[in-house]
């Protein structure tokens, strides 16, 4: 069993407008942009990230917005729901601004005995905002208040036709399973960052899905280091999981394979970070290129959308 995993690391997803992507992360949500890049296979996309102050493990939502892309569709197969943590007894500051911001898809439900506010982003990826008693700090230079401020992811869906196999990874993983509560079972990391949790839906009857603009692309799970990157590398490929080389991605190194229930998993390591080439107090104000793409720096500057205005 795999005992180095410690959480989450980060979610990337799919958008359509890399503009209303920043305004709805920063502005409604209230969180900081932590870096401004690009794609590294289309580098005329940006990869935007959005997390606490220093883009923490377990805090960081990332996009590729794909100009007009077209918008996925919901299934089995992929990751459904991401669920970032609140304050206990702040769900009704939150329906409160999500109606002044005419967020959609809001509504309320309880699962596991936590309250969830359920919202829609601006392409129709869905998320929930879970009251627990976290004690991370947030970021709060966007004007939400400490009070109510996210502090990082809770948990993540998967939504498969059928759980077993991934159970069975998730166990691998250095997960232990909770409760079974209708079709949702928890899992949970011991010892790991607050971002601990995986929920798996099981909808034997379902279709799968279609990635497209609110799609999460991938789920990835922290580790403290390369070393330990190493470890859970060679562990995988020993139980017969297909995993990539390591890969650079500037502000972590990453792997990545795919599950038995078709989503895909990368283990990212907390190190270097983001402040490796930005100081801590202007993260994500300057576009930060990969060495590879810096010579198409003017074309880029160029092109790409302006995110504020």
């Amino acid at each position: 069993m795999i005992k180095q995993i410690k959480g989450l690391h980060h979610v990337t997803s799919l958008a359509s407008d890399a503009r209303e992507n920043n305004a709805f992360f920063t502005n409604v949500l209230g969180l900081r942009r932590v870096k401004k890049t690009v794609n590294f296979d289309a580098p005329d996309v940006y990869h935007l990230y959005y997390g606490d102050e220093a883009g923490t493990p377990g805090t960081v939502m990332t996009y590729f917005p794909f100009p007009n892309a077209r918008r996925g569709s919901k299934g089995i197969g992929e990751v459904g729901r991401t669920a970032f943590s609140i304050p206990t007894g702040t769900s009704q500051a939150w329906l409160d601004r999500f109606a002044t911001f005419g967020v959609a898809g809001v509504s309320q439900d309880i699962r596991f005995g936590q309250k969830r506010v359920l919202f829609d982003g601006p392409d129709g990826d869905q998320f929930a905002l879970v009251e627990s008693d976290d004690d991370r700090t947030p970021w709060t230079g966007n004007g939400v208040s400490a009070e109510i401020g996210i502090r990082g992811f809770q948990s993540a869906d998967m939504r498969l036709k059928n759980a077993g196999a991934s159970a069975e990874l998730l166990q691998f993983m250095g997960y232990e399973k909770q409760e079974t509560e209708n079709n949702v079972t928890r899992f949970i990391v011991p010892g790991g960052n607050d971002a601990n949790t995986i929920d798996l839906e099981e909808l034997p009857s379902a279709g799968f899905a279609a990635q497209g603009a609110g799609s999460v692309h991938h789920l990835a799970f922290a580790v403290e280091n390369r070393a330990r990157q190493l470890e859970v590398r060679e562990a995988l490929l020993d139980t017969g999981y297909q995993v990539t080389p390591v890969i650079d991605r500037d502000y972590f190194y990453a792997i990545y394979f795919r599950t038995p229930g078709g989503v895909l998993f990368e283990v990212a390591t907390n190190e270097p970070g983001f402040d490796r080439d930005e100081d801590t107090a202007h993260l994500g104000e300057a576009l930060k290129l990969p060495s590879q793409h810096e010579h198409l720096r003017a074309r880029l500057e160029g092109y790409l959308q302006p995110l504020e205005g």
